[in-house]
């Protein structure tokens, strides 16, 4: 492990929130292959690394027998140099290993696979194909499906989860994606996550204007609600 290469702009080191069931910290990795105009972690997207690869497996090794998981977040994390070595050390000192991800880097997620380094995926559906660009500023939207077929086919636990702006995403949208998932397979709760207000994004959000309405929303999937007055 490099004491040189800082890949983590962070470390959230506890959360009961992030890990399903699981007493867990977070990594923080930097940079980002999409600009989600909702996302509001500006700083770790563009900033630098504070916390080297090293610096990280200390953390983890004063860890062992108080957590049970980790969760490697971001930014993207499956886009850092830093994923597969660090993956590889977590699963080494007995952890479990979520990752939360865009879904536009298959090779990593195949080749962490093909060595059961994860146990779980937050896989984010950003838009619909129309408006994901818009959105992300990026053309990841077949690179998106492609890692939710995979996953689907070898029958990973995995999550899928959207952020809702309500100015962004009306409950159409919502429903067309909720479709999407089904024509492809996943039988899974659809997660939405309401936009967080917190004062910086890449898209100057603020508050949206219009009322997004979960009772027009039309899906045979399970769908909760996250961070929503419900």
């Amino acid at each position: 492990m490099s004491a040189q290469n800082k890949p983590l702009h962070s470390i959230t080191p506890f959360t009961t929130l992030d890990f399903p069931d699981k007493p867990a910290c977070v990594a923080w990795f930097t940079g980002c292959n999409m600009r989600c105009a909702y996302c509001y972690n500006t700083a770790v997207v563009l900033g630098e690394g504070f916390v080297s690869e090293d610096e990280f497996l200390q953390f983890l090794d004063r860890r062992i027998g108080k957590l049970s998981g980790v969760v490697f977040s971001g930014g993207e994390c499956t886009i850092s140099s830093s994923f597969l070595p660090l993956a590889r050390e977590v699963k080494r000192r007995g952890f479990l290993l979520k990752v939360d991800t865009n879904g536009s880097n298959l090779k990593a997620l195949k080749a962490a696979l093909s060595e059961n380094l994860i146990d779980y995926i937050a896989l984010d559906f950003k838009a619909p194909s129309e408006k994901f660009h818009d959105i992300t500023k990026s053309n990841f939207y077949e690179n998106f499906i492609q890692t939710l077929k995979f996953l689907i086919s070898i029958n990973f636990k995995f999550e899928v989860r959207t952020t809702v702006h309500a100015d962004l995403l009306c409950e159409d949208d919502i429903s067309n994606m909720s479709k999407v998932l089904q024509n492809h397979g996943y039988n899974g709760t659809y997660y939405l996550q309401n936009f967080l207000n917190t004062g910086e994004n890449f898209g100057n959000l603020t508050t949206p204007q219009r009322e997004f309405d979960a009772n027009k929303i039309e899906s045979n999937l399970k769908i909760e609600f996250r961070n929503f007055n419900q």
